[in-house]
C-alpha cells in the first residue's frame, strides 16, 4: 500500500487538504463554520463538533481522489471513525485519498525572529499509532517571522532532526517551516530558507525522503529547484492567511507547486447549509484550488 501511495503522491495531479486544526485553532475554525464557543461547554464537545465538520467534508462527493491527493489529520481525527472506519482507512478505502498526521505540539516563544516547535514528548508513541492507523506521513510546523539567518537555520535543523526519526519509523515527513505572510522582508527570509533546505536535503541519504510545505513565495518559482531533488517527494503550499482567491492566484504563478490549504479550503462552508448547498460550495472551492495546483 505504501508504495502505491508514494507513487500517487509523487506523480498524480491534485492537492492536499489540511483538516488538522488542533486545540488552539479549533474554536476559530468552528466559529467560521457557524458554531460559536458558547454553544459547547468543554473540550470533548468541541472536538466532537469539529469531527462532525471534518466528517461532513470527507464524506462529501466533492471530496474525491480525482482532485485531492491527501488529507492532513489531527490526532483525534486519526483516532475517530467515519462510517465505522478509522479516518485514514475511510479516506483510502472509500476515496483513494492518502492520510498524513499532524505530530507537532505547537510553537515555542519567539526567539531570533522565529518560533521553533515545542518538544514532541510523545513522538515515538504517536508514530507507532500512526502506523497502526495506516497513516502515510506526518506534518510538523514552525514559523519564521524575520529574515534572521541564525533563527531560520535553527528551525530547519530542528525540522530535519525530527524528520529523520519519522522517516526511520516508515513514514514520510512533511517539513513545514512557514514564513509568516506579514514578515517585513519576506523575500529575504524565503531566500535564506531555500538555501538551508537545499543544504539539508542534499545531505540526506537515499533512504530518507521528505515533503516540504512552504508559504507561497514572493518570487514566483523560487522553490522550483527543490522539486527536482531526488529525496523530495512533493513540494506543497500553505495558504498562510491569504484569502482563497489570492492564495490560488499566487499559487498558479508557481509551476509544480500544489496546494495544502486549510482555511482557504473551508472558506464559505457553514453548519446551516443544506447538504446540497454545502457540497456545491465545497465542490467550487476544491475545483478552484485544483486548477491553481495544476497550472
Amino acid at each position: 500500500m505504501k508504495n502505491k501511495q508514494l507513487n500517487r503522491m509523487k506523480n498524480d495531479q491534485g492537492f492536499i487538504a489540511a483538516l488538522d486544526q488542533s486545540g488552539g485553532s479549533t474554536p476559530k475554525a468552528l466559529e467560521k463554520y457557524g458554531i460559536p464557543e458558547n454553544t459547547y461547554s468543554n473540550e470533548a464537545e468541541m472536538f466532537e463538533l469539529v469531527h462532525q465538520m471534518r466528517s461532513r467534508i470527507m464524506k462529501s462527493p466533492a471530496f474525491n481522489s480525482e482532485r485531492i491527493l491527501g488529507a492532513i489529520l489531527f490526532e483525534k481525527t486519526m483516532d475517530s471513525k467515519v462510517d465505522g472506519l478509522y479516518s485514514a482507512d475511510y479516506l483510502w478505502e472509500t476515496k483513494g485519498i492518502i492520510s498524513f498526521l499532524k505530530v507537532d505540539s505547537g510553537l515555542a516563544d519567539l526567539g531570533n525572529g522565529v518560533q521553533m516547535m515545542k518538544p514532541i514528548s510523545n513522538l515515538n508513541e504517536l508514530l507507532i499509532r500512526a502506523n497502526e492507523r495506516h497513516i502515510f506521513g506526518t506534518k510538523m510546523r514552525s514559523v519564521i517571522k524575520e529574515a534572521n539567518k541564525e533563527g531560520i537555520k535553527a528551525i530547519v535543523d530542528q525540522q530535519f532532526e525530527i524528520a529523520k526519526i519519522i522517516s526511520e519509523a516508515g513514514l514520510i515527513p512533511i517539513i513545514e517551516p512557514e514564513v509568516d505572510i506579514d514578515t517585513l522582508d519576506k523575500k529575504g527570509a524565503e531566500e535564506i530558507l531555500k538555501e538551508e533546505l537545499m543544504t539539508h536535503i542534499n545531505a540526506l541519504d537515499e533512504n530518507h525522503q521528505v515533503m516540504l510545505k512552504l508559504t507561497i513565495p514572493d518570487e514566483a518559482n523560487l522553490y522550483a529547484d527543490l522539486m527536482t531533488l531526488p529525496n523530495v517527494v512533493r513540494v506543497v503550499a500553505l495558504s498562510g492567511g491569504y484569502s482563497r482567491d489570492l492564495a490560488n492566484k499566487k499559487l498558479a504563478e508557481n509551476n509544480g507547486l500544489i496546494a495544502s490549504f486549510s482555511r482557504a479550503l473551508s472558506e464559505g462552508l457553514s453548519v446551516d447549509q443544506s447538504d446540497e448547498e454545502f457540497n456545491q460550495m465545497l465542490d467550487e472551492s476544491i475545483q478552484e484550488i485544483f486548477e491553481a495546483s495544476i497550472k
